[in-house]
């Protein structure tokens, strides 16, 4: 463990208190699916969770559609000799269901109740436990198919579970017992307040960086509602880890879903400038670019912890100072002012 713990925060009104940055698992999930990274090793991928843990990590974000199904059997692998002290906060997530027979194609939104339940029993065989912590929904009900867009609501089907039933069915889940907490990621601030008259929104999880700054409306929901926020894709999927450049964009593979995505394409050249600004920013704290980011990140106010992922333990020393890190209200200007000037993302330059 740690010599110095992570610092914490409540997560909401659920009782848990989190570290200020907790492990991704959708970058380990393996090659094979519409939205993969690419291959992976998985004996350091369940090396880099152990090694989240052990540097102090207490939460580890997955999913049931992260390498359809892979992650969070990697999680379950990963934590399931830990002695119970020592064991992470699991959350995971429902809503996106796929095609066995057609892993490549995109996962559909689907959060009718009796395919809830299937996705929880499978998600608590796959990670080896008896309850989840935090069982979020993936996305909106629309009835299509899901294309990654770092967010965003599409186009609804008449097929689509309204959010007032699949929210039910999700306090439902909470008061048998069988979730600790229940949480909403990538719904807007007009959907958060309609579940709300249902149900109490514990925590939300938008994306959210300092190039992707669209989700402000909803963190700034969640703190007037004493709900909990987890921002996803802080580093935004590398581009902010310094160690990003125009010729590896270049290099993705095919299969890594990043490849074809307007950030490492017609917006790379803005990404990587604003990725650049942080650097004397990293420089006077003695941190690195990554750390930076994070430390951007939980500046907001209402923004509990982020979530960051890793491919090997190596990759978790790079950013874990974030958690402690600091910014000052001139590195916060300095930033802003970068921010607008290269003109990176959407959204306010400034907390």
């Amino acid at each position: 463990m740690t010599s110095t713990p992570l610092p914490t925060l409540p997560l909401g009104t659920t009782g848990m208190e989190i570290t200020r940055l907790g492990f991704g698992s959708w970058v380990v999930a393996g090659a094979g699916w519409r939205f993969a990274w690419g291959a992976t090793d998985d004996a350091e991928s369940v090396a880099a969770i152990r090694h989240a843990v052990a540097s102090g990590v207490n939460w580890i974000d997955t999913a049931a559609v992260y390498g359809l199904g892979h992650a969070e059997e990697l999680v379950g692998k990963a934590v399931a000799d830990l002695p119970a002290a020592d064991r992470p906060y699991l959350f995971t997530k429902a809503g996106l269901v796929w095609d066995p027979e057609h892993p490549e194609a995109a996962p559909r939104r689907v959060m009718e109740p009796a395919s809830v339940r299937r996705e929880l029993e499978g998600s608590l065989r796959r990670l080896g436990v008896e309850h989840i912590d935090l069982y979020q929904v993936h996305y909106p009900d629309t009835g299509e198919s899901l294309e990654y867009a770092g967010g965003g609501f599409g186009a609804v089907s008449p097929n689509a579970t309204p959010l007032e039933e699949y929210w039910q069915v999700m306090a439902d889940l909470k008061a048998e017992g069988k979730v600790r907490a229940i949480g909403l990621s990538n719904h807007s601030a007009e959907q958060l307040a309609a579940a709300e008259r249902i149900a109490h929104v514990d925590v939300v999880q938008p994306p959210f960086s300092a190039i992707n700054r669209s989700a402000a409306d909803e963190i700034v929901w969640a703190q007037a509602h004493g709900t909990g926020v987890i921002a996803y894709s802080p580093l935004q999927s590398g581009l902010l880890t310094g160690a990003f450049s125009a010729e590896r964009a270049a290099r993705l593979p095919a299969d890594d879903w990043r490849a074809d995505h307007h950030d490492f394409t017609t917006g790379l050249a803005a990404n990587l400038r604003l990725a650049d600004a942080l650097r004397p920013v990293a420089a006077r704290h003695g941190a690195t670019v990554a750390e930076t980011a994070l430390a951007w990140v939980l500046a907001w106010p209402g923004i509990t912890g982020a979530i960051a992922g890793a491919r090997t333990p190596g990759q978790i020393d790079g950013w874990i100072g974030g958690a402690s890190l600091r910014l000052t209200a001139a590195d916060l200007e300095e930033i802003a002012t970068a921010i607008t000037t290269t003109g990176a993302g959407t959204g306010p330059a400034r907390p």
